[in-house]
């Protein structure tokens, strides 16, 4: 289980986010995990649209948050970096690497540009898509076999996060 993300202030009024865990399987495993919309849908995100850097996505996440992804940077098989919902007040750049640990690889997330007032709710939501990542690589069906919508997250996805919140609430006045 990975340990409890870092949040941090970029200004007074956006900042960011890290998480990141070892997974026991390799680099480009761990890369179509996080690329593949097959294997996306098995833990994180359905998502359609056009797979080129410049793309644009259209994504629904396992918390139902749901908006437009733009593929900023793909350096297969070990850095992503998309942008969600560009060109608006929400916009936010979602940055992941993946490295080589041993016979493992690591998977590091950080996500920039969220309102410091809700830093913790995605801080805890992103834990548990890793959490649901590791889940995911040993199941034919994946993280969450009942699926989940725009209008409803994926139920375990949900309960987690809500169990998860508290500390990183604690974590973000601190």
């Amino acid at each position: 289980m990975i340990a409890i993300g870092t949040m941090w202030d970029l200004d007074d009024t956006r900042g960011a986010l890290r998480v990141e865990d070892v997974y026991d399987t390799d680099v480009d495993d761990l890369w179509r995990a996080c690329t593949d919309p097959e294997r996306l849908a098995r833990w994180i995100v359905q998502v359609a649209g056009d797979f080129r850097v410049g793309g644009m996505l259209d994504a629904t996440f396992t918390s139902r948050w749901t908006g437009v992804m733009r593929i900023e940077v793909c350096e297969a098989p070990h850095h992503l970096v998309l942008t969600q919902q560009p060109g608006t007040d929400e916009e936010t750049v979602i940055e992941a690497w993946i490295s080589p640990e041993g016979a493992q690889s690591r998977l590091v997330v950080e996500e920039r540009g969220l309102g410091v007032g809700v830093l913790h709710f995605h801080a805890a939501g992103w834990q548990v898509h890793l959490e649901d990542l590791g889940r995911s690589l040993g199941s034919p069906v994946g993280a969450h076999p009942s699926g989940w919508s725009a209008s409803e997250p994926a139920p375990a996805w949900k309960e987690r996060w809500e169990a998860l919140l508290p500390e990183y609430e604690a974590v973000r006045a601190g």
